[in-house]
């Protein structure tokens, strides 16, 4: 009778773990979750219709070939929405989830962090009462592998990857994604923007003409927060470090590290002169390369180390192309031998060793990490009751990114002049050392070299970082640069033509 009994335990241990073996991970691919809720902004109460879902993206055969994950703001109270505004907003990375503006800027509810950005304890959320909910509805999303997003296998086979995973595929497949959403929410009449975050503003560049082009949909807003442009990045030293070269000055001047009487300048009246060196001095400099002089070399030398704290002579072992990890690593060596932020270089970090040419890891998002990750996971899953065995990714496996043919600055204009309503507004931190301020600059210069656009930009500056956002004053006056952009490019009644 033991032995009897023993074997059919074993029998049933072994049936249960052949069921818990056979358990795979289920998500759905078309759902949707709606929850009411309401915030004060401005000093106005907002009631406001929350929801959080999955939308499909489908192959040219209508199998479904991954799903996004969305979350969708819309303010209760409006019957005519031809008049109520649209924001669509990404994030970055390229492999960034859209949690980090979602949470921490334009919706209605904020990231627990400090005035100056800085997590606290006990994570969480609160209401933010600078949100842009009052002006626009607000859709968040997340592109493939970001958040809960993720690829559906055909036939048991998985998807390529080169038809979400880059440049051009990212841009293609939402665009159609979108085009869906639009249908789905009755959006059409709706003014629309666009607004994209770091590598976003790269997306929202190129899907600004894709949507136009291939779904006739037409926009008023293009929004490009501490926007990546790849045409910098692969240019050669005469532009990029000269680009960068600003934000060295104003981060030497953060840190009180600027030589007198450079340091005791307001920071507005010391980045015009460090512009205005980058682009008649240094710029040109770097473009002669060994043809430059050793006397001119030197002179040049010495004005970097005015305008960046660090030494003529390590900037000359450099031949003047002082690059943005040097930096990080040698501006404050000789003070007390921490490393300062790459994306916010306001943030300090601390290293094994003080020698070396680059930070071991960048100090600001690892403290931007154990705020945010909590955070997003206890209010989509507790608050908003979306459910799922997922990670949320906030950085997904979107690797190798195909950045070939990339047309997206040339987009952004063959968008703008077909179509006068389309404006479009730079928001930077002079603190970012990813997305240079002046970087910024410089793309909006090139988009229209005609300068016959000009009128439709707009830049704006902040003394914080990448996130200029996490910062209390920022945020409440980068909101409200978006609000004032959203309210001026609301063209009611008025033809779309060029006089």
């Amino acid at each position: 009778m033991k032995i009897k009994t023993h074997i059919l335990t074993l029998l049933l241990v072994s049936t249960c773990v052949c069921f818990i073996h056979a358990q795979t991970l289920n998500f759905p691919t078309d759902t949707v979750i709606s929850k009411n809720g309401q915030v004060t902004i401005k000093g106005q109460k907002i009631d406001y219709t929350v929801k959080t879902g999955m939308q499909p993206v489908w192959d040219e055969s209508g199998e479904v070939i991954a799903t996004l994950h969305y979350t969708y703001y819309q303010r209760k109270g409006i019957n005519d929405l031809s008049k109520r505004p649209l924001m669509i907003s990404f994030n970055g990375g390229p492999g960034s989830a859209s949690a980090w503006m979602h949470i921490a800027y334009t919706g209605p509810k904020l990231l627990n962090v400090d005035d100056e950005g800085y997590p606290i304890q006990p994570y969480g959320m609160k209401d933010n009462p600078y949100s842009v909910l009052d002006v626009t509805d607000i859709l968040y999303v997340n592109p493939v592998n970001t958040g809960y997003s993720r690829t559906i296998p055909v036939a048991g086979k998985e998807v390529k990857r080169d038809q979400f995973f880059g440049i051009n595929a990212d841009i293609n497949y939402l665009s159609e994604w979108l085009n869906t959403f639009v249908n789905r929410n009755d959006r059409w009449l709706s003014p629309k923007y666009l607004i994209g975050e770091s590598y976003g503003g790269t997306r929202v560049s190129g899907l600004a003409y894709a949507l136009q082009e291939k779904q006739w949909m037409y926009l008023n807003g293009v929004i490009l927060v501490s926007p990546a442009d790849y045409n910098i990045f692969n240019s050669d030293p005469a532009i990029y470090t000269a680009t960068n070269f600003p934000y060295y000055t104003a981060t030497a001047w953060y840190h009180g590290l600027l030589p007198e009487p450079n340091q005791q300048m307001a920071l507005q009246d010391i980045l015009m002169i460090a512009e205005d060196f980058a682009l008649q001095e240094l710029m040109p400099a770097l473009a002669k390369g060994s043809s430059l002089g050793q006397a001119d070399r030197e002179m040049i030398a010495q004005k970097m180390t005015q305008l960046t704290g660090i030494s003529t002579e390590n900037i000359l072992q450099q031949n003047l192309n002082l690059t943005p990890s040097f930096f990080w690593k040698d501006l404050r060596r000789k003070k007390d031998g921490t490393t300062i932020g790459r994306l916010d270089s306001r943030y300090l970090g601390i290293d094994k060793v003080e020698t070396g040419d680059a930070p071991d890891y960048n100090a600001e998002l690892k403290h931007w990490l154990h705020a945010f990750t909590p955070a997003i996971n206890y209010y989509m899953r507790n608050e908003l009751g979306f459910q799922t065995d997922l990670k949320y990714n906030m950085f997904g496996d979107v690797h190798p990114w195909d950045r070939r043919n990339n047309q997206t600055r040339e987009q952004l204009r063959k968008a703008m002049a077909a179509n006068p309503y389309l404006n479009v507004l730079f928001q930077a931190g002079y603190y970012d050392g990813a997305t240079t301020y002046f970087a910024s600059k410089y793309t909006m210069w090139q988009i229209d070299p005609s300068g016959k656009m000009k009128d439709r930009f707009r830049f704006i500056g902040y003394e914080s970082g990448h996130m200029m956002y996490l910062r209390k004053v920022d945020l409440e006056k980068a909101n409200e640069d978006i609000r004032e952009f959203i309210i001026d490019t609301n063209f009611e009644n008025k033809p779309a033509k060029y006089k």
